[in-house]
């Protein structure tokens, strides 16, 4: 049975397939329709929709974007960009820039703790991707100074970390305005990272609805069924649109698989056909 994956990642950011791997590595595991959702970044979006056309995958153009949060984080995803969305383009390029600083800063702290890494390694293994946490996770793994990835993150670089320097990030109003400008649909990812109890969570997600939320995504990778069922009902009482996706990043998360998840997942086509009958009663392309 055909599925789809609303939330992947390439090289292009932090994951470890390149677009084309990407898009290929879907069409051999039965996803027919793939969001290419990399953080901060649409560099990788050209290519992976020109894979979608040799692989037979229908990609959807898209991105994940870190936002402020006053509660656990929040994370935007924009789905059916324009392959080249100029005015998004120009706000993340200052972001990046910005988070080149705080990316050296991040190694110099872990010098200061003795590690042997170098800001040139650190470039090297996300080769032409944008730099982030999980390449100096697979650094500090890949010496011998964890056991595994994630005790890299919960020991150095996870927000409690020895090493963790918060990064720059847009407010959710700066977000939700440069995505509808590029008549993106708006989903706000794995929603129990802000960490909000279930009246918390309604009245959250209300506010951003003003702002222009379109939908949640209730299927995830991290989601049990009763989460899974407690989102799937917000949605249904704010009109918000149901999503999902794997988050797949590939070998930095090696339990986390393309379409399903750590065999949790199994999000049907109708998901994607509910998105886009949206779309249309909102007079957006699809």
């Amino acid at each position: 049975m055909p599925i789809i994956d609303l939330h992947t990642h390439s090289t292009a950011s932090d994951g470890t397939l390149s677009p084309t791997e990407l898009v290929r590595h879907a069409s051999e595991n039965d996803v027919c329709a793939l969001a290419l959702t990399d953080h901060d970044t649409v560099s990788g979006l050209a290519e992976a929709c020109d894979a979608g056309r040799q692989y037979g995958v229908e990609v959807i153009p898209g991105c994940e974007l870190s936002v402020t949060c006053s509660t656990g984080f929040m994370h935007i995803v924009g789905l059916f960009l324009p392959q080249r969305p100029e005015r998004l383009i120009r706000a993340i390029t200052t972001l990046t820039e910005n988070r080149e600083h705080r990316n050296r800063h991040v190694v110099e702290k872990l010098q200061a703790l003795g590690l042997d890494i170098t800001y040139e390694e650190l470039l090297a293994k996300a080769g032409d991707g944008s730099v982030g946490r999980p390449h100096m996770a697979q650094i500090i793994f890949e010496k011998g100074y964890v056991r595994s990835i994630q005790e890299a993150f919960d020991k150095y670089l996870g927000d409690k970390g020895q090493a963790y320097i918060s990064k720059e990030k847009m407010t959710p109003e700066i977000a939700f305005g440069l995505l509808r400008d590029e008549g993106a649909t708006i989903i706000l990812a794995h929603p129990f990272t802000l960490r909000l109890d279930h009246e918390a969570m309604y009245h959250r997600l209300k506010e951003l609805k003003a702002m222009g939320l379109d939908g949640l995504e209730c299927h995830y990778t991290e989601h049990t069924p009763s989460m899974t069922k407690l989102f799937e009902g917000l949605a249904y009482r704010l009109d918000l649109a149901v999503s999902g996706g794997s988050d797949f990043h590939g070998s930095v998360k090696p339990d986390v698989r393309i379409g399903v998840g750590k065999g949790n997942l199994a999000i049907p086509p109708s998901v994607l056909d509910a998105i886009k009958e949206r779309r249309i009663r909102q007079g957006l392309p699809i």
